[in-house]
């Protein structure tokens, strides 16, 4: 315990919180060739690979994972969450923050349901956390030939 002096002369030490999601707290600057920090909640990247991994000690499954070339040219390994995907090489994703527990290295998941990785089909329960549709909605989105044409004023 430091004395009233000692904490005058030295002051106390502010602790700073250690940042997980580093590869998000970045972007890179192409003009400059350098990285330039921000804080960004998630990233657009490009499937490099699509695998499957082993968790840690008393679990026992094959996790799907996807290493990703993020925007700010940084590579990640990101977790699919949910059951099926339908995710390729080259496949353009949105990466977000957020461990895996029983995966060592894997600090980010996957956007279901935004660009080219599809939502959870058949999911009825916390379909936002993976982009499922509701069942029976039919989303109709009209051609430019569809539309109807204004209405002409009588003369």
């Amino acid at each position: 315990m430091p004395t009233t002096a000692q904490l005058v002369r030295k002051g106390r030490k502010k602790i700073s919180k250690k940042i997980k999601a580093t590869a998000l707290r970045r972007t890179f600057n192409a003009r400059l060739r350098q990285m330039t920090p921000t804080i960004n909640p998630q990233k657009r990247g490009v499937v490099l690979l699509v695998k499957t991994m082993t968790p840690k000690k008393p679990n026992s499954a094959l996790r799907k994972v996807a290493r990703v070339r993020l925007s700010n040219q940084q590579e990640v390994t990101a977790y699919i969450s949910g059951e099926g995907h339908n995710l390729a090489e080259h496949g353009i994703v949105l990466v977000r923050g957020g461990r895996v527990k029983d995966l060592p290295g894997v600090k980010y998941h996957l956007v279901r349901g935004k660009f080219d990785l599809s939502g959870v089909v058949g999911r009825q329960k916390a379909r936002s956390k993976y982009g499922a549709r509701k069942e029976g909605v039919v989303i109709k989105e009209t051609s430019p030939s569809e539309a109807t044409p204004p209405a002409e004023e009588n003369a």
